[in-house]
């Protein structure tokens, strides 16, 4: 397919998705970002007028605050940018990039892997996993640029002020040294379900789900919520350890810890650029841009991003911008 072809194609599906948001109700996708001079990230000097890129992301809090963050810093190097963030599913985001029909996203290594490639368990060495992911997908015309440090996995935390009550616990093998009516669980229900989920996680750790000895954890200890109502009660203190999202903005606002997953259960979900390998080819500058800001987006500051959005109520264009101008990425005209 063709360049000008990708992006008839682009048109066509930015169009079917925003009927698909009018008929369910949602809000279509803003392409606004607020304008912006260069600052580290350069006008490329070459640049051929009109040279084009479609960025895409998915609908929810961090994927439309990391959108916004290509868009902008595409914008600051010259090109002219289609705005196709803010669609609905993971799905529907893949499609775009593997019919090329979009140019640009973020996305998680752990998603590729396992949803999209379609294997039966993740590898939770983040640079195993995103080599392999790399690996896989240059097949499919797609090119994965350095992984960001920030891994939005499966995690449980604990309320601040009970990290000292419960033994300055740091980690997840620190529970099993508690007394049993101390391992206290709140999780949802596909977690709990999951076969990559509670109990195997139990059972990496030596414990056993519903089990009444000194290694078990009996079901009255698990309560079984909705996600968000898994963040307050573990910040109420209804459980001890509450399941959560690494970069999820509720962390810092609600004052949770996060137990390092030490034996290294979880799979890796680290966030990386994934770029149409024949755009890449046109605009090699395109991989210096991009290299420049994935260092920085670390767990702590997409929690924050993240929180100034869920909690503060922003928008996401404008969390992005003034993260990127503090950084030094781009400027304020």
């Amino acid at each position: 397919m063709n360049r000008r072809t990708r992006r008839g194609a682009a048109v066509l599906l930015a169009g079917t998705t925003a009927l698909v948001l009018t008929g369910c109700g949602l809000q279509p996708a803003t392409s606004f970002v607020p304008a912006a001079d260069p600052g580290s990230i350069e006008r490329i000097d070459d640049l051929p007028e009109g040279a084009h890129l479609t960025v895409t992301s998915k609908n929810f809090t961090e994927q439309l605050v990391l959108g916004k963050i290509a868009v902008l810093a595409a914008k600051a190097a010259g090109f002219d940018v289609t705005d196709e963030t803010n669609v609905p599913g993971s799905v529907a985001v893949r499609e775009l990039m593997t019919s090329h029909a979009a140019d640009f996203t973020y996305e998680y290594t752990g998603t590729a892997w396992l949803t999209f490639m379609g294997h039966a368990e993740g590898i939770p060495d983040k640079t195993e996993q995103w080599t392999a992911v790399k690996d896989e997908d240059a097949g499919n015309g797609l090119t994965w640029l350095e992984p960001a440090p920030m891994n939005n996995t499966y995690a449980f935390a604990v309320r601040d002020e009970a990290v000292e009550e419960l033994g300055n616990i740091e980690t997840l093998s620190d529970i099993t040294e508690l007394p049993v009516d101390q391992r206290t669980f709140c999780v949802e229900s596909e977690f709990n379900s999951r076969a990559d989920g509670f109990k195997p996680m139990l059972e990496k750790y030596g414990l056993e789900l519903g089990g009444s000895g000194d290694d078990g954890i009996p079901s009255s200890n698990v309560s079984i919520l909705d996600t968000g109502t898994v963040y307050t009660a573990t910040d109420r203190g209804k459980c001890n350890f509450g399941e959560v999202f690494t970069t999820d903005g509720r962390i810092k606002s609600l004052g949770l810890t996060v137990l390092e997953d030490d034996e290294g259960f979880f799979p890796a979900y680290n966030v990386a650029p994934v770029i149409d390998s024949e755009t890449l080819q046109e605009y090699p500058q395109l991989e210096g841009i991009y290299d420049q800001i994935s260092p920085k987006l670390t767990d702590t500051v997409l929690q924050e991003l993240n929180r100034q959005v869920d909690v503060e109520g922003r928008e996401p264009a404008d969390v992005a911008f003034d993260w990127m101008v503090d950084e030094g990425f781009i400027a304020k005209p």
